[in-house]
């Protein structure tokens, strides 16, 4: 029996068999249904898009650690994972060099900077989004439907957040569908989904922060734009909530570790995104909503301490 102690930094994953390497090739299996629709409505780029920041990810990553002089971790696959998410965070048309910065403010300022994964306090895919969506917004909002493979029927350039009080029931198989202008991996609601649900069986991530998520945009989109239900439910397969409750704001490093705390944290960035999308003049909050969120989650995981068995109140 082998009664060593491994030290290493949280969280910790407690399931036999299961590795860092093993958890993101699940997850990178799961954005795979994303990765389809994105191609069939958007065309190849969006798999040139895609491989070229998983791989751009990678070749940061290692090209710190070798000059560093710290022992290589590429093989767990989450630079990958981290380059994948980036790449369906901007639009088809979106320039390699744009994406390469975006890459490197995730990899090497965000995460490796901090001491690599598990030490990064916000979301590295959604900080190069938000990076690159302040520094090169035209790039970033150019939704041309004119990019689209097969000629499907798009709403308009306009992505569905901008005219979403136009909306109606009608309108709901092309939302969820992902008929309509917006960036590669958040216009597919079905593909998400689906990859959400093989995540969850394979308990790679509970549902807790998704559902949560989803239904506190849901009620506050409701409450805070004029009791319209129709509006409400639309919303929910508009812009990058289902991309972002499933595949980020689930994310080990940067969400609470108890189901109190994560409930909090999920209905947090519900009410954020709602706030900004109705309140701001930014037609997206999803993505501001989650990294403000992840600024809290220490404080989330203090007020939310479980006490332990036979413990006392300090």
């Amino acid at each position: 029996m082998n009664n060593d102690l491994i030290v290493s930094v949280s969280p910790h994953y407690h399931k036999q068999g299961s590795t860092t390497q093993r958890i993101m090739l699940d997850v990178l299996i799961a954005l795979c249904p994303a990765l389809v629709a994105s191609c069939l409505i958007f065309g190849w780029r969006s798999l040139l898009l895609t491989v070229f920041s998983g791989a751009n990810c990678l070749f940061l990553e290692w090209c710190w650690n070798k000059l560093m002089k710290k022992p290589q971790t590429i093989a767990d696959l989450s630079a990958v994972v981290t380059g994948v998410l980036l790449a369906f965070n901007v639009p088809a048309s979106m320039p390699l060099w744009q994406l390469m910065v975006g890459d490197f403010i995730a990899v090497i300022i965000v995460k490796m900077l901090f001491g690599g994964i598990g030490c990064n306090f916000v979301n590295p895919a959604l900080a190069g989004r938000v990076t690159m969506m302040l520094s090169f917004t035209g790039s970033m909002t150019a939704y041309n439907p004119g990019v689209y493979a097969g000629g499907v029927d798009a709403l308009s350039s306009a992505t569905p957040l901008a005219v979403i009080n136009e909306l109606d029931f009608g309108s709901f198989m092309t939302l969820f569908l992902g008929r309509h202008g917006g960036v590669l991996g958040e216009t597919c609601a079905l593909a998400l989904i689906i990859g959400g649900v093989y995540l969850v069986i394979r308990e790679v991530i509970k549902p807790t922060i998704p559902v949560c998520f989803a239904c506190s945009v849901l009620v506050f989109t409701f409450l805070f734009n004029g009791f319209h239900f129709t509006q409400a439910v639309l919303s929910l397969f508009s812009g990058g909530l289902m991309l972002g409750a499933i595949f980020m704001a689930t994310d080990y490093v940067t969400s609470p570790m108890t189901r109190k705390g994560q409930i909090i944290f999920a209905v947090g960035c519900g009410f954020l995104t709602t706030a900004i999308r109705i309140f701001a003049n930014y037609p997206e909050g999803v993505s501001f909503a989650i990294l403000l969120m992840n600024l809290v989650v220490p404080y989330i995981n203090d007020g939310t301490r479980t006490k332990p068995l036979g413990g006392v109140n300090a």
